[in-house]
This record gives C-alpha cells, sequence and structure tokens, in this order.
C-alpha cells in the first residue's frame, strides 16, 4: 500500500448557530473552500479526480448530492468521482480516510476531501402527511432533535456525557476549568493569527450590503469560572454538564488535498503531512464520550508510539468531561492538547471538525517541527476514531 499524504487544507471560519451563516447556501459555502484548498495547492481543479464529501445533516436541495455538486461548483471535471460518507462526529476524518482508500485502490490518482455542515439552514420535518394526514394538527419534527440524540436510549448527547461524568467521578469545576481554557486558547489563537492562516474569507449578506466573514464567531471574551458556575445544568437535574462546558452549535466547511506521494510530485503540490493510520472502535452509546481512549490506546499499540513520542493532541471538545477522561485515564498533558480552543470555544460542525482538526494538526507540526500528532474524537451511538499524522518535513 502507497503512503496517503494530506496537504492544503482550507476552511470557513465557522458561523453561530443562526449567526453569520445562516443565510449561506449548503454547497456555495462548501465549494467556495473546496475551491481555496486547490488553489493553495497551486492546482488546476482538473487536477484533482475524486472528491469525498462529507455531512452528517444535508439542510438544501442540492446538499442531498453533496459531493457531486460541490465539486462540480468548485471546478473538478465532469469525469472526476465523487464519493458521499458518513462517520458521525468523525465524518471529516473518515473523507480523508476514505480519499485515501481510492488512492490506495487506485482508483484516484489526487483526491479532494471535503466537509460543511449548516446546522443554521436545518430543515422540520412532517413523517405522518405522505399517505394522507389523520385528522387532526400535524407536528413539525426538527431534525436537529434527531442530530443531537442518542438513537439507543434517545437521550441527549449531553445525557451520555453525564453518564461519563458519573461514571468515572468527574467533577463540574474541572469540567469548568478545562472549558475556561478553551476559550481562551481560541481566542489568543485568533490574536495570533494562527486560525487566520487557515480560514477562507466569504462573503456574507448583512442588510442591503455584504461584508466579510473571516473570523470564528463562537468564542467567547470574558468567560471566567464565575461566569461558567451561574449557569444551570444543560441536560439533567442537578447534573455537571452545562452549555459552558459541551460544545458548540455552528455552521462551516472545510476541504484538504489528499494524495500519495507520486500524485502529489506529479502535480507540483507540496505535501504536509502523511497519515500513518487510524483506528475506529465500539464503545457503549451511553458514555460515548470515552470513545478516544480505546481508540487512541489502539492506535498507539499498532504504531508501538508511547504518548510521550506524541508532540500533539487534538481531541474534540464535545463536553470537556471527554477531554478531561482521556487525559487522565492516558496520561496526556495538557500542554500538548488542544493549543488553540476547539468544541467548546470555536464549536463542533460534525462534517467539518474532523478537517478543522487535522487542518490544525498539520498546521501545528510545521510550526513547532514537531514530528508527530493524534486527532481523535468520540462519535454518537458509541464509537471512538483516533488517526495519527507525521509532519513530512520537521
Amino acid at each position: 500500500m502507497e503512503d496517503v499524504f494530506i496537504s492544503s487544507g482550507m476552511r470557513s471560519a465557522l458561523g453561530d448557530f443562526g449567526g453569520s451563516l445562516k443565510g449561506v447556501k449548503f454547497t456555495e459555502l462548501a465549494s467556495q473552500v473546496a475551491r481555496a484548498s486547490i488553489d493553495k495547492g497551486g492546482i488546476e481543479p482538473g487536477a484533482v479526480d475524486h472528491i469525498v464529501f462529507t455531512t452528517t445533516c444535508p439542510t438544501d436541495k442540492d446538499s442531498l448530492f453533496s459531493a457531486r455538486v460541490v465539486g462540480m461548483k468548485a471546478g473538478l471535471p465532469e469525469e472526476a468521482a465523487a464519493l458521499d460518507v458518513s462517520r458521525a462526529c468523525a465524518s471529516g476524518l473518515q473523507a480523508i480516510i476514505s480519499a485515501g482508500q481510492q488512492l490506495q485502490g487506485g482508483q484516484s490518482q489526487l483526491a479532494l476531501a471535503a466537509g460543511a455542515e449548516m446546522f443554521s439552514r436545518a430543515p422540520y420535518a412532517v413523517t405522518t402527511s405522505r399517505w394522507g394526514n389523520p385528522r387532526g394538527n400535524q407536528e413539525l419534527e426538527d431534525i436537529l432533535e434527531w442530530c443531537y440524540r442518542c438513537p439507543f436510549s434517545l437521550e441527549y448527547m449531553g445525557d451520555t456525557a453525564e453518564n461519563l461524568a458519573e461514571k468515572y467521578q468527574y467533577g463540574r469545576e474541572e469540567m469548568e476549568e478545562y472549558a475556561v481554557a478553551s476559550q481562551e486558547r481560541a481566542l489568543a489563537a485568533i490574536s495570533s493569527g494562527f486560525l487566520a492562516k487557515q480560514i477562507v474569507p466569504v462573503k456574507v449578506a448583512e442588510g442591503k450590503t455584504t461584508r466579510i466573514f473571516e473570523v470564528d464567531e463562537a468564542p467567547r471574551q470574558g468567560i471566567t469560572m464565575e461566569r461558567l458556575g451561574k449557569l444551570r445544568p444543560a441536560f439533567q437535574e442537578g447534573g455537571k454538564v452545562t452549555a459552558g462546558n459541551s460544545s458548540g452549535v455552528t455552521d462551516g466547511a472545510a476541504a484538504i488535498l489528499v494524495g500519495t506521494r507520486d500524485g502529489f510530485d506529479q502535480r507540483g503540490v507540496c505535501p504536509e503531512a502523511r497519515v500513518v493510520d487510524w483506528v475506529a472502535v465500539g464503545v457503549p452509546p451511553r458514555i460515548m464520550g470515552h470513545g478516544p481512549v480505546p481508540a487512541i490506546t489502539s492506535l498507539l499499540d499498532r504504531t508501538r508510539l508511547t504518548i510521550e513520542e506524541i508532540d500533539y493532541f487534538e481531541i474534540n471538545e464535545a463536553f470537556a468531561v471527554v477531554n478531561l477522561h482521556a487525559e487522565k485515564q492516558l496520561g496526556i498533558p495538557r500542554d500538548r492538547h488542544n493549543l488553540y480552543g476547539g468544541g467548546i470555544s470555536v464549536g463542533h460542525p460534525p462534517g467539518v471538525t474532523g478537517l478543522r482538526m487535522a487542518i490544525n494538526g498539520v498546521q501545528h507540526l510545521k510550526e513547532t517541527k514537531g514530528r508527530f500528532a493524534v486527532l481523535s474524537m468520540c462519535l454518537g451511538a458509541g464509537q471512538g476514531l483516533a488517526m495519527l499524522i507525521e509532519n513530512v518535513d520537521p
């Protein structure tokens, strides 16, 4: 099997729920970001022969065929193939994995892995009307309720975070300490310009005019332990999980080029990181936040590496307890973990998060001359996924 490399990742700024991106069509945003990644690679769109696209919640009419539509709107030729994939919260990483599998199987020479999530545009559904309405009012069902509930217990994902906190006895105060750090790190990454290097400016409507949207909208100034302590539990009476220590609902898009060394070299694209290996595991759905622990453990076992040999960990902040759990169970030091914020601060659009994390990991390794980064997350319905990437030029 040939090695798989990634390069030239770009993303939009992430918009708050009901915020700056609510009026932007799904495929319009995704295709702009996809084209920006291609342009960053210094190639023409015709050089890409396969797009692998992901979303967990199609929200516009043409997003049901999102891979094909986004690819062609980004300039890929009609001859290019298109594949839609989904693996819940790890969908962005799965797009990279599936693109790499196409390359290794000889079905592709150079691919684009991309994803988008536009939860602000999520529709409502009437599920009782196709064959005629019974007498009386009909219920509108919020599609986002489908996205945020466990398909087995019908608990909210936040309830599963409560289950994890209860099982392993994590306290609310330590969750909120982590949440404050996430906000501070995201704001610092904005101020330093770290995040600006990966963001595609997007025009958004503002009244009768337009403006440029290019800064993540969700991070909050002035978040303190005192402010978080005043929030009510979001899911269970007397619980520990609040809106302040949970991931935010956001919109956005991201993309990255995926190729073999020969595929990149023949097209003049500079590979930035090698996808060394990846692991997906199942865990009990009621404690889905446990997922990163066995996934990272298995990944390190497969690659014969230790925690100490990993320069950087990016673990999705679905809930602060997920990251606390990974730190404590695996011995991950906080000074090598989510240094640029995460789901709690910048937000967690599932079709984008894995790609955003990969872009962060590549950029961190390049700027710090590190060698290895681990990207990991828990998945709704009870899974964990972890990917190891290696800096091409440490």
